[in-house]
This record gives C-alpha cells, structure tokens and sequence, in this order.
C-alpha cells in the first residue's frame, strides 16, 4: 500500500470514529450540570489532581473555593500561588491543625473539621462561586469527625451550577453513591518506601 493510499485508509477510518463520537456527544441530554466529584485511593495524587481542575476553572475566569480539612497551616506551594491571585478569585481556608497523629486529641480534631465545614457550607451558599473543593474532606468522614449523613445531605443539595471536589483516601460508599464523577488513585510505586521525604515542590 503506497502512502497515497494509506493516507486515505487513514481519513477514512477517522470520519468514521468521529461520526460515532458526534452521535455518543449528541445523544447526551444534559449540556451542564454541577458535578460531585471525589478523588479517592491510597496513591498519590488526589489534591494535586484537584488543584490542576482548580487552575482549569481559574482559566476560565471562575470563581473557586478551596476549603482544607486535617492538613495544618503549612504553606503549600498551591497556596502561595493561588493567594497571589486575590480573595475575588480564590477563596482559600486551611483550617485544620495537622493530621490526626500530630494532634491526638479527637475532640480538637473534632472541633477543626466542624469549622471546616462550617466555611465550606458558607461557601457553597456563594452564587458567584463555581467550584468548591474540600480537600481532605474524606479523612474527616473517615474518623467520623463530622456527621455523614449531614454532610452527604448538603452535597446533594448544592445549588445546579456548583461544581465540588471531595479528596482523600477512603472515601465512603454513600459518598461515592452521590457522586457524579470518582477517581481512584492506585499505588503502583511510592518513593517514600525507598527512603526519600516529602519534597517541596512535589508533596507541597
């Protein structure tokens, strides 16, 4: 086959895949809808994940939320970034106290994610706001920080055009169940069981 040829094979076989997605497109009836979506699993990657979505939404000149529960007020490399942009366009809280080893004192844990999620009630009520994410949220349901049923109640009855992110490891069936979207990250390989610490720049 001489590469006129297989040129043409090649035309031919795209019109086709492309007729087949222009009908799977078009046969979807919803053009829009706000979505939950969580970020689940035990490999890395699921608040870096969520913050390349936060950038998206930022480029398309949305307002965003951020919202951290457990991780201390560390400053992340994200954080900085973000914050330079100004509270009209990031609305960014980390209101945690550290990880629940650091702390071990369950009712100061408590206490932190009920703040947590205090701010983020206060911010899915923002009509400006389109994207929410509650980074580490899963942790909190986890320890049974906050209530479940709460919580899975207002996720659910967030207004039509807002946009939620839930990240961190063990998400809850009933929270996957209300979903739109879920994304599990599975550890393959992790560098910290060969010795090397979290690194600026690449955990934080």
């Amino acid at each position: 086959m001489n590469q006129q040829d297989e040129a043409a094979r090649h035309r031919a076989k795209m019109e086709k895949r492309k007729a087949v997605q222009d009908a799977e497109v078009a046969s979807k009836p919803i053009a829009a809808k706000g979505l939950l979506m969580v970020h689940t699993g035990p490999g890395k990657g699921k608040s870096t994940a969520g913050f390349g979505l936060v950038l998206r939404a930022l480029g398309h000149g949305w307002k965003v939320g951020v919202v951290q529960f457990g991780k201390g007020a560390w400053q992340s490399g994200e954080r900085t970034i973000l914050e330079q942009l100004g509270e009209a366009r990031v609305s960014w809280h980390t209101l945690g106290e550290g990880f629940t080893w650091e702390t071990q004192d369950r009712a100061r844990d408590e206490a932190a994610a009920r703040r947590a999620w205090e701010k983020a009630r206060e911010l899915m009520a923002d009509p400006e706001l389109r994207l929410l994410m509650l980074d580490e949220l899963n942790i909190a349901l986890r320890y049974d920080h906050l209530p479940l049923d709460e919580v899975i109640a207002a996720l659910r009855g967030r207004r039509d055009d807002l946009h939620i992110l839930v990240t961190g490891r063990n998400a809850k069936p009933e929270l996957i169940a209300a979903a739109d979207l879920v994304t599990e990250m599975t550890l393959v390989k992790h560098h910290f069981a060969a010795g090397v610490r979290a690194q600026e720049g690449i955990e934080f």
